[in-house]
């Protein structure tokens, strides 16, 4: 089927230190360890010069191999169970599942 990409898109709230963002950094990407249907796990923060970010400062990349991947990961009771304290730590979030397309000119 492919390649699945599941996105979360955060800004956490005032309170949360940048210790605790550190250790929920490492508790996300031990997910991959797991969650079998996780495949790969990358993460980021803001750099753009170009302020557009509406203050979300931090990017979640997960790698599945199909939708149905990405339902059993989001039902999986280690994700339930880090989701139960990661999203508190978060003002807004957004969360987008998309299939990259290449585009061949």
């Amino acid at each position: 089927m492919g390649e699945f990409k599941h996105i979360l898109v955060a800004k956490f709230t005032e309170d949360t230190t940048p210790q605790e963002i550190e250790s929920l950094i490492k508790g996300y990407a031990n997910l991959v360890s797991l969650v079998p249907t996780m495949k790969s796990f990358h993460w980021g923060k803001d750099v753009s010069t170009e302020n557009l970010h509406q203050g979300f400062t931090h990017v979640f990349e997960s790698t599945f191999d199909s939708p149905e991947g990405i339902a059993e990961y989001v039902a999986h009771p280690h994700h339930v169970e880090f989701a139960n304290i990661f999203l508190p730590k978060l003002e807004k979030v957004i969360v987008i599942d998309y299939k990259p397309t290449a585009v061949h000119p």
